[in-house]
């Protein structure tokens, strides 16, 4: 895979000997579908990493904190969720700055113990997944940043819940990286809805265990 190539330094998938998955969620926190996905993984007894839009942190910062409270982890997703290739590298930093602060400021006054577990290590993942080079060597710099081994591609139009939860029963793999969206596009194409819950329970019965970034 090219792009795999093009960062070499990327997480794509985790220790490959070890019966475990990483479970993300892109796109979010949206009061509209996020709320759902928390309590369908405290129903499963699952932590999940979340890379959060900045803009959404901030016009909802009372889910994101739900998010945090809840004891899952954040990662960076730009502020605008921007295609790094279409932004200049001045640009696309700002941007991931400033996803940063408001992921900061939402956090409040919540104890130190639980922000260090929601935002440490600092994790970001390109929107689209492609940075252009120099991007990817100024974020490296400060976050590690994080792929995939598996989309699930819930957002698509063209694919419909079986689908996707077949992408996961067809490619989940020791150490896959898994990523959904509590997104309105995967929430309002059903996809989200039905595919999520049948995949963490295809996922359970494999024997499969879920672990944090």
């Amino acid at each position: 895979m090219l792009l795999r190539k093009l960062y070499p330094g990327a997480l794509w998938r985790v220790n490959p000997d070890e019966h475990a998955v990483y479970l993300t969620f892109d796109d979010g926190p949206i009061p509209e579908v996020t709320p759902w996905v928390l309590r369908l993984l405290e129903q499963y007894g699952i932590k999940a990493t979340f890379f959060m839009v900045g803009d959404n942190i901030r016009k909802h910062p009372d889910v994101f904190r739900q998010v945090v409270e809840q004891g899952h982890r954040i990662g960076n997703h730009t502020f605008n969720h921007i295609r790094g290739f279409e932004n200049t590298f001045k640009s696309y930093q700002s941007n991931t700055d400033r996803a940063q602060q408001f992921m900061r400021e939402a956090c409040g006054d919540l104890p130190a113990q639980t922000l260090e577990h929601a935002l440490q290590p600092l994790l970001f993942r390109p929107p689209h997944g492609h940075m252009t080079w120099s991007q990817y060597l100024m974020l490296k710099k400060h976050y590690r940043i994080v792929m995939w081994d598996l989309v699930t591609r819930d957002y698509s139009k063209k694919l419909r819940g079986p689908q996707v939860l077949a992408n996961v029963m067809r490619y989940a793999r020791n150490g896959s990286i898994i990523t959904f969206h509590d997104s309105l596009k995967s929430w309002n194409n059903g996809n989200l809805a039905y595919a999520l819950p049948r995949s963490l329970d295809f996922l359970k019965e494999e024997g499969y265990e879920f672990r944090l970034l």
